[in-house]
């Protein structure tokens, strides 16, 4: 089958963060996601009848404090993809795997098995890491090489997936012996890999080693900056790495109603105390937003983990999406302060204008 990141789709849809508690949000409100299994396979379910491309789980280990502790509740992510595979049928299933604290034989056989078991629907999402108390929970000092370890991992990977014969690997991180191991993906040579970055190291890394980036701006027109320069990086590597974005929504029937709602979750109802803690670490040491973002976009750090915000009526959301289009997104992700509230609205209303504005099918 053709992987669901190559589909026909000129501009591709996924559920983002359905794995952690309050999904990408850092809010108080009763209905914030609670991320137990069976609303996590309802969405999936859903997303999956109505032809959305992939499900991307973000990779914790720690909570970010505050009165509730955000996303400490998190499904680790090559289980959660094996366990989806069996309960939908046509979805990309993606694993987000922390390069520091997974070794890559490990990774290897790990993906080849979910690659087995969705039937070619596999995809790893690669990440460096940022956090240092998650560093610190498995002991290991945050490196100030962690793309380089990125390749060298990324290089034995895909390696022991296209080499005949076992392999010897030494490098500055890994020193590995008659490296093998079966069965070998579905996908061939390998599958589908991305990549979540903004800094210029990041996109470099993405350039050598993700099929996409995906990346955030603070409006869709300064976005063109980092395609033109992805661009460029894919041509010096001989690849071409097409570039997703990221948002959160809510969609309402009224423009009044949907800014309401955004208001009251993301900054009556934000947990403050949290969202302190998580904008400090993050501006520190993840190099994922810029950095004016932090200061003059709060409410969206709260509202969805500093992601682009599609908040208005379907007809609003969608013109963004086609404007994201425009400029040159492959898609983007979505999420929502309860996914299996809100999906099934946005499914019924936006996608038909998609399908209008020629950027799906039916």
């Amino acid at each position: 089958m053709t992987h669901p990141m190559h589909g026909p789709n000129r501009f591709k849809l996924g559920l983002f963060s359905t794995n952690a508690d309050g999904g990408l949000t850092l809010t108080k409100v009763a209905e914030r996601w609670p991320a137990t299994w069976d609303g996590i396979v309802a969405s999936a379910r859903m997303a999956d009848r109505a032809g959305l491309e992939f499900i991307l789980p973000i990779a914790r280990w720690k909570g970010f404090g505050g009165a509730l502790n955000s996303r400490e509740w998190s499904m680790e992510t090559l289980t959660f993809a094996a366990a989806l595979s069996g309960v939908t049928e046509r979805i990309a299933l993606f694993s987000t795997v922390h390069v520091p604290m997974v070794h890559p034989v490990f990774a290897a056989k790990a993906l080849a098995t979910i690659d087995h078991a969705s039937g070619g629907r596999a995809g790893l999402n690669i990440v460096c890491g940022w956090n240092p108390e998650e560093f610190a929970l498995f002991g290991l000092p945050m490196g100030e090489d962690r793309y380089a370890q990125g390749l060298e991992w990324f290089e034995v990977l895909q390696r022991l997936y296209t080499e005949p014969a076992p392999f010897d690997f030494k490098g500055n991180f890994y020193d590995l012996k008659a490296v093998s191991g079966k069965p070998l993906p579905v996908q061939r040579p390998r599958p589908v890999t991305l990549n979540a970055a903004f800094s210029p190291p990041g996109r470099a890394f993405a350039a050598q080693a993700a099929d996409f980036l995906f990346t955030t701006f603070t409006d869709i027109e300064s976005g063109r900056a980092t395609l033109d320069d992805m661009k460029r990086r894919s041509a010096e590597t001989g690849r071409d790495v097409g570039v997703f974005t990221t948002c959160h929504v809510v969609c309402r029937e009224s423009q009044a109603e949907a800014d309401e709602y955004y208001e009251h979750y993301a900054v009556t109802m934000a947990d403050k105390e949290s969202l302190d803690i998580y904008t400090a670490a993050k501006s520190a040491n993840s190099n994922s937003h810029d950095p004016a973002a932090y200061l003059q976009h709060r409410k969206r750090f709260a509202g969805g983990a500093g992601t682009y915000p599609l908040v208005g009526t379907p007809a609003r959301i969608a013109a963004e999406m086609v404007e994201m289009s425009a400029a040159g997104f492959a898609g983007t992700t979505v999420s929502f302060v309860n996914f299996t509230d809100e999906l099934p609205y946005f499914i019924e209303t936006v996608l038909p204008l998609l399908v209008k504005a020629g950027l799906r099918l039916e």
